[in-house]
Parts: C-alpha cells; structure tokens; sequence
C-alpha cells in the first residue's frame, strides 16, 4: 500500500484545515470552556475548531486515496491575494468613520479586482445585495452599534 500523494490540492488543503482548527481549538482554550448544559465563551469556538480540523483530517487523506483525481497545487496568485487583503483592510480603516455602507461598497468593489472575470456591473450588484444583507443582518438584525453613514452626514 502506498502512501502517495495524489491529489496535492485537497492534501495541502488539509493542512490548512487542521492548522486552522488546532488554532482556533488551543485558542478557545484560554476561555472557560463548560459544558453543554452550561456552554462558556470557549464552547463554541472550541468545537468549530475540533470539527475543522476534522474535516482537514478527512479532506488531507482524500487528497492521499488511490481513486482521488490527480491534481497539483497551482503556485498563488500574489496579485489576486494583495487586492483582497488590500480591501479588507480597507475596510476595516473605514469602518469607524466612513459608516458601514461605504465600507462595504469599498470592499466589493476592490476585492473584485482580483477576479479575471471582473465586471463593474456585477460588482455593483454584488455591493449592493452585501450592503442590504448586512444591513439587515447586523444593523436591525442584532442591533450591532455600528453607524451607517459617515459622521460628518449624521451631524
């Protein structure tokens, strides 16, 4: 029996999973963790780490199955991956005084450039659906303090 890698891609996702998961699971650790009858703040985390990294587990010897397709990990995209981090941090450096709309719309739009299949028409969509949705979600949802405008606008 062999134990060769045949498909990288879910093998190197695997990885991933399981680091992610081991983090998230040590990291909830520093809470109190309870029990299901009396969950604590580490509960939740804890376990979404444990399932996570389950799921790595399975995904890591899928990758290593006689029957997987074969695949190879494709080298990373530094151009797509600097205009989503540059958007996301974006976004978090106007959140507070650009409200939570313009943020938003920010984020599309700018992550969206890292996609070859880039149309300013389905990034606006795109904006507004996520501006509507987190509205919804967060603002009237779960009654989140966050402004929706700019400060400068609500005086």
């Amino acid at each position: 029996m062999s134990t060769r890698i045949r498909n990288q891609q879910d093998f190197a996702a695997g990885i991933v999973y399981i680091l992610a998961g081991a983090g998230f699971a040590l990291g909830a650790l520093n809470y109190k963790l309870g029990d299901p009858a009396r969950m604590g703040p580490g509960w939740f985390p804890f376990w979404v780490g444990v399932l996570l990294a389950a799921v790595g587990v399975w995904t890591l010897a899928s990758g290593m199955r006689a029957r997987a397709a074969p695949a190879k990990v494709k080298s990373p995209d530094l151009r797509a991956m600097a205009w989503i981090l540059g958007a996301v941090i974006l976004f978090g450096l106007m959140l507070q005084p650009a409200g939570l709309i313009a943020s938003i719309v920010v984020l599309v739009l700018v992550s969206s450039r890292a996609s070859h299949e880039f149309s300013w028409r389905g990034a606006f969509a795109n904006a507004a659906f996520l501006t509507v949705f987190s509205t919804a979600a967060f603002i009237w949802g779960i009654n989140l303090q966050i402004a929706l405008w700019p400060s400068f606008l609500m005086n």
